[in-house]
């Protein structure tokens, strides 16, 4: 009928057991008071026995004459033959005795129960054998001033019946727990179905299910319960799901924000970070596969670190109008990061890292813009104008002299060519980046077709390359933009890196929305202080040398340029081990259905 443990079970047995409990109390109480009557009934009747017996000897005189054989036509007034009546006086002989034809010779009776008892009380009454006859005698005895009267009913089957208590009370008991457990059943039934209701319920919201909006329960106490049980869940669900939407547009606010942001635990675990804030940490670690938990063993953290260790350990309470923070700049790189971190109320917090050196170096460009596209503009055109001259002006110029300064205005020519077209290649990504067409690009493949194009370089130079990039690596882009990212960074390393270098392309890292791409040689590197303008247009380290090989200033501006367009970030820094190594992400292809 139960299930094990179930609420409707204990519910049951609970009730059951006390009414139990309390049948057999009345039932033993009503039996014990029955009892006792019937025994004060008998007590009665053989009292009167021994009062007419005491009557009798002494209205006859018996006791003075000590005629005690007087008694026997008594028997005549006592209405049932199995009473005996025997007298025994204060020092215990018994002086009659109905029963017993020889009374003269029985034993000393002063130390049977009954006798003793009515020494001290008003008459004494017990059930036992008798010592004389040999048969069990209910005794009854009384003193009268002299003697004692002593009345005793043979304990036969009448006596015993009548001794029993009724059973109409007992049976009529039965029937009433009977009834009452009936009651209990249909009781606990139906408020263990609306308890398994209830349950059915919560077990079903915690599991994620959907309930049953048909559900009924009891117009009682219970179900005023349940029913605001169910109100709350609804007013709950509601604010879940409001908290839920506002909780999806701040991560997709976050995603799309310039700062690096993350948030925290009490414990210093990782709740939710942007690709910003991976790439910003990385580079200030100078480290390229460190987390956002690592965070906090970067030495240049080591103030905010310090912060959160006293501000979390305290006891005192924030409020939400003045939450603790902390702010600093650190520069790595020729880089420049704001720091701001902010603790809540519930001891989680928030690191915010913004890299301003965008701003520095656009504010740096429009200075030089005009004065480098001008310089770079002239110096061909110089060249190109005098070889020309010189040709024009020396009419009698030996042929052979004639052709080498012919080759180097045309050197000189294609130079600005290659020059006019970079900076126009740069308009273009800044000016009408909507030209370019976003697409499924095959990484390993385009980085296969990259190394091959420069193969003759790379042989007479003596380069090892090493890639670890996955062949069937796909990312979201342009082709033509992302071939001109690893062509202009190999050209670079090829030109300026040095002979007998190794070139590694390696793939470390990716999260739902970036590839991270790591380019660096072992070459003979930059010093640290041209690391924050070699992105720069036009900017140089050995213009004289630069020139030389037929560089334009370009290639690594166009390279930035690339990655910014393609919502890609990108930076270099000097590896400890030799060499220059560039950091940048690109967006992952995501398959749609």
């Amino acid at each position: 009928m139960f299930t094990k443990d179930s609420f409707q079970r204990k519910l049951f047995v609970y009730y059951f057991s006390l009414f139990a409990v309390f049948t057999a109390s009345i039932l033993i109480y009503q039996y014990q008071r029955e009892k006792e009557y019937r025994i004060g009934q008998l007590d009665a009747a053989l009292e009167s026995y021994t009062n007419l017996t005491d009557q009798y000897i002494r209205h006859e005189g018996i006791y003075s004459s000590g005629n005690f054989a007087k008694l026997d036509s008594l028997k005549a007034l006592i209405p049932t033959s199995d009473v005996r009546i025997t007298v025994i006086n204060h020092d215990g002989k018994v002086l009659y005795d109905s029963s017993v034809k020889d009374y003269t010779h029985l034993e000393n009776h002063l130390h049977r129960p009954e006798v003793q008892k009515s020494i001290y009380s008003d008459f004494g009454a017990k059930l036992r054998e008798s010592a004389t006859t040999g048969k069990d005698y209910y005794y009854y005895a009384r003193f009268y001033q002299d003697y004692f009267v002593r009345a005793a009913a043979v304990y036969n089957m009448q006596i015993q019946h009548f001794l029993k208590a009724e059973k109409t009370f007992i049976i009529f008991i039965l029937f009433l727990f009977f009834v009452i457990w009936l009651v209990l059943r249909i009781v606990s039934r139906r408020m263990g179905d609306s308890i398994n209701k209830l349950k059915d319920f919560a077990v079903t919201i915690r599991r994620g299910g959907t309930y049953d909006r048909n559900i009924q329960f009891p117009d009682d106490e219970l179900g005023v319960i349940s029913h605001e049980i169910i109100k709350l869940y609804k007013q709950l669900r509601r604010t879940k799901d409001e908290l839920t939407q506002e909780k999806e547009k701040l991560f997709s606010h976050l995603f799309v924000l310039n700062e690096g942001v993350a948030f925290f635990s009490a414990e210093k675990k990782t709740m939710l970070s942007n690709n910003h804030f991976i790439q910003f940490i990385n580079i200030i670690s100078e480290e390229s596969t460190i987390s956002a938990e690592q965070v906090f063993q970067i030495k240049a953290f080591e103030a905010v670190n310090q912060f959160l260790d006293e501000t979390l350990k305290s006891g005192t309470e924030f409020f939400l109008h003045d939450l603790p923070r902390t702010e600093m700049n650190i520069q790595v790189g020729g880089r420049y990061f704001h720091v701001q971190c902010i603790v809540f109320q519930d001891k989680a917090f928030e690191i915010i890292i913004t890299d301003n050196s965008k701003l520095v170096k656009q504010r740096l460009m429009k200075q030089q813009m005009t004065s480098n596209i001008a310089h770079e503009l002239k110096t061909p055109i110089a060249s190109a104008k005098g070889y020309l001259e010189t040709i024009l002006e020396s009419v009698d110029l030996d042929p052979e002299k004639q052709r080498h300064f012919i080759e180097k205005a045309n050197s000189q020519v294609n130079r600005l060519t290659k020059l006019v077209g970079d900076i126009a290649l740069l308009n273009k990504i800044e000016e009408a980046g909507e030209y370019y067409t976003i697409e499924k690009v095959s990484v390993g493949k385009l980085i296969s077709e990259v190394v091959d194009s420069f193969q003759t370089m790379i042989n007479r130079k003596s380069v090892e390359v090493e890639i670890d990039v996955d062949p069937e690596l796909v990312l979201k882009g342009n082709y033509s933009l992302v071939f001109s990212i690893f062509q202009n960074l190999m050209e670079n390393a090829l030109n300026y890196a040095g002979e007998n270098i190794t070139i590694s392309i390696k793939h470390y890292l990716e999260d739902d929305k970036f590839h991270y791409f790591a380019f660096s040689d072992n070459g003979i590197g930059i010093a640290e202080e041209h690391l924050s303008r070699i992105f720069e247009r036009f900017y140089r380290i050995d213009s004289g040398r630069s020139r030389k090989l037929g560089g334009t200033g370009l290639g690594l501006a166009i390279v930035k340029h690339a990655v910014v367009y393609q919502k890609g970030e990108i930076t270099v820094r000097n590896r400890k081990e030799g060499g220059l190594e560039f950091l940048f992400s690109l967006p992952r292809f995501i398959e749609t259905k």
